[in-house]
């Protein structure tokens, strides 16, 4: 398109990395399917522009999605996957979850070769019939794992998590923070996805409300086995911990008058409503606070001592 292009500006011009549009930038990168590069823009077609995709070839970047105010020679940063036709295209966009991680996507179709996910992109992902623990259903959301298929060199989908998590030994510690994701109910509790990698179980006594597949959320390593299985808690630990709550307990004590009908007697399910704690915790902190004869402890629930 005669006058569309301008040259692209030197990294000396002025603009800076950090006022750059994110998709904007200036380092190469290996292009690989499944994965984002920095891509050199070569030309463009009626269709949409031409990205060098070195061992790939050229890649399409469509229409649609070029920025405006691009350069012939620009670098772009995009994701890369393959076409209807299985031919690499490039996008803007970024995966609502990226290969080699789990995520809660909803089904959209079911045809000959398997089930579709909306995954945020033009073309939908393929969960293939081998690949669905249980066969799935249009308007229904699943955990998967997204992952490119060494067999095909596409990307797909599965709902056999176990089989692509991570099984060589892992380095998490106790205490840690982690990024866990629900994936299953058992008699003892939660199993979670641990960091996108490992599995671990959260037991049923640490958890004071229903909890569902896909769901994403904060813990920590509670602990390590011997055999590398990992107990995980919701709940952080340690005195740092403690003092918080004991402050917490407090304050709420004088804004209520000095008394909170809340203690023993008390269900884990109340307390946890309360402070968002275990009952554990709450017994620790409580009494932390008499030894020290902040509170007294009756049995309808905890009074201030108020100093003379």
């Amino acid at each position: 398109m005669p006058g569309r292009w301008r040259e692209a500006k030197p990294e000396t011009s002025g603009e800076s990395a950090i006022d750059s549009p994110p998709w904007r930038v200036h380092r190469p990168a290996m292009a690989k399917i499944g994965e984002r590069a920095s891509l050199q823009i070569l030309h463009e077609k009626p269709f949409g522009l031409f990205l060098d995709g070195g061992d790939l070839g050229e890649i399409l970047l469509p229409h649609r999605e070029i920025p405006r105010g691009s350069s012939l020679g620009e670098f772009l940063d995009v994701f890369l996957y393959n076409d209807s036709e299985d031919r690499p295209v490039a996008t803007l966009l970024r995966p609502k979850v990226m290969p080699g991680q789990f995520g809660r996507l909803k089904c959209v179709a079911v045809t000959g070769v398997g089930a579709f996910l909306d995954w945020g992109l033009p073309k939908d992902l393929l969960v293939p019939f081998r690949e669905q623990k249980v066969r799935m259903d249009v308007g229904k959301n699943y955990l998967v794992h997204v992952h490119l298929d060494e067999q095909t060199g596409r990307i797909v989908a599965s709902t056999r998590l176990t089989r692509h998590m991570d099984q060589t030994p892992h380095d998490f510690y106790p205490g840690q923070a982690v990024e866990l994701i629900v994936f299953a109910k058992t008699d003892l509790g939660y199993k979670a996805v641990v960091n996108n990698t490992h599995s671990g179980l959260i037991f049923a006594n640490d958890v004071f409300q229903p909890l569902q597949p896909g769901e994403a959320l904060k813990g920590y390593i509670a602990v390590v086995r011997p055999d590398g299985k990992i107990d995980l808690t919701l709940h952080a630990s340690g005195r740092g911990k403690i003092d918080d709550l004991e402050a917490r307990i407090l304050a709420e004590l004088e804004a209520r008058g000095g008394f909170w009908p809340i203690g023993d007697h008390s269900t884990a399910a109340e307390i946890n409503d309360e402070l968002g704690v275990s009952k554990r915790a709450f017994k620790q902190a409580t009494g932390a606070l008499f030894r020290k004869q902040q509170i007294t402890i009756e049995d309808k629930g905890i009074r201030l001592v108020v100093g003379e």
